[in-house]
């Protein structure tokens, strides 16, 4: 169910109920990791046009909670990690900054947050205590969270080595912070229907979209890949804070 949204990006809902949401237009909701180096300020741009000609309210989420653990875990020193943590999110926020700056775009209904601001929200707190919940009792729930860790991380560890229990347990605390918004934004934000949109179609889409029991998307919570029209996106879902690249 492809939609050709403009000249620059093509649409791709997950199901025709996202696909529905995704016409009503009243939210969407674009998540930026810090360390991938496709959010660059361009992109951003981009993004803010797209979203602001189609949709009411606009929300550009950024994760900046566990950043320095998930550094900590894949070999830095802590205060390394601290460190370089603090310098991804700090770039991270100036390329969005930057990007809705220069698309004119600059609006009420265009804001700009990151995951820590929401963590005294009590309908954020549920999810996220929910999330971890379904990691500790649902085998499905597990297993796509652990493809979506390797993902993360899978291009960083040793030939022959597999991730740690350590390692696992921080990405899992990673994506705990982040699933939430993909499971209930309307309700954390209180809009009538949200989109996710990422360039990517991650691990998780199938496991809160797809099954019929379990932890699953509200009713009024879409998903849907959001990519550059003429390019395949190859990046993997969700960034990678321990990216090298990152500028």
């Amino acid at each position: 169910m492809t939609i050709t949204a403009d000249a620059t990006f093509e649409v791709l809902p997950f199901t025709r109920t996202c696909r529905h949401i995704w016409e009503d237009g009243d939210h969407v909701l674009i998540g930026v990791s810090p360390g991938n180096s496709y959010f660059s300020a361009e992109r951003i741009a981009d993004l803010a046009r797209w979203a602001m000609s189609r949709f009411a309210q606009v929300d550009f989420v950024y994760a900046d909670l566990h950043v320095d653990r998930m550094f900590a875990a894949f070999g830095y020193t802590p205060e390394h990690a601290a460190k370089r943590a603090a310098k991804e999110i700090k770039a991270v926020r100036r390329r969005i900054i930057k990007g809705i700056g220069e698309s004119g775009t600059e609006r009420p209904e265009i804001r700009v947050r990151a995951l820590s601001e929401f963590q005294d929200n009590p309908v954020y707190q549920l999810l996220r205590r929910r999330v971890l919940h379904f990691l500790a009792t649902d085998d499905e729930f597990r297993k796509g969270c652990e493809e979506m860790a390797l993902h993360f991380v899978g291009s960083k560890l040793p030939d022959g080595e597999s991730i740690t229990d350590g390692q696992l347990r921080v990405c899992f605390d990673y994506l705990a912070a982040e699933l939430p918004f993909f499971i209930d934004t309307p309700s954390i934000l209180d809009v009538p229907s949200s989109v996710a949109a990422y360039h990517v179609q991650m691990p998780m889409t199938e496991v809160l979209f797809g099954r019929g029991g379990g932890l699953r998307a509200t009713r009024n919570q879409a998903y849907a890949v959001v990519r550059p029209e003429t390019t395949e996106a190859t990046e993997p879902a969700g960034g990678d804070p321990v990216d090298q690249r990152a500028a």
